[in-house]
């Protein structure tokens, strides 16, 4: 789940599919008057966590980066603002010690097998 690299455009996918889901739920639980209803969002953070930091970690590969640089995010407005730097460059030429570049031609079939 953390081995590997994951290119921008997955990470980018996984992110905006997430807030997507985190917005329709927001509002759904903020129309609502349920209280299971309002839970909704905060659970689906929840169970997303692990998911996230997996493709942050791998996103972080790809650039050849250590996946422990995700805890900057914790430091305030540094640490975020690195880290969407970080996201948003190129992927590593060539190989790196996480792996081949997926951006190449050939390496998803040679990194898949």
């Amino acid at each position: 789940m953390f081995r590997g690299c994951a290119r921008r455009k997955e990470y980018w996918n996984f992110v905006f599919f997430t807030a997507i889901t985190d917005v329709v739920l927001y509002g759904v639980g903020a129309g609502a008057n349920v209280p299971v209803v309002r839970a909704l969002a905060p659970f689906s953070q929840l169970v997303t966590l692990i998911p996230s930091l997996a493709v942050s970690v791998r996103r972080l590969h790809d650039t050849g980066r250590s996946g422990w640089w995700v805890l900057f995010a914790i430091t305030l407005f540094v640490g975020p603002i690195t880290l969407l730097v970080f996201t948003v460059s190129n992927s590593k030429p060539g190989r790196n010690q996480y792996g081949p570049n997926l951006k190449e031609s050939g390496a998803v079939a040679a990194y898949a097998a």
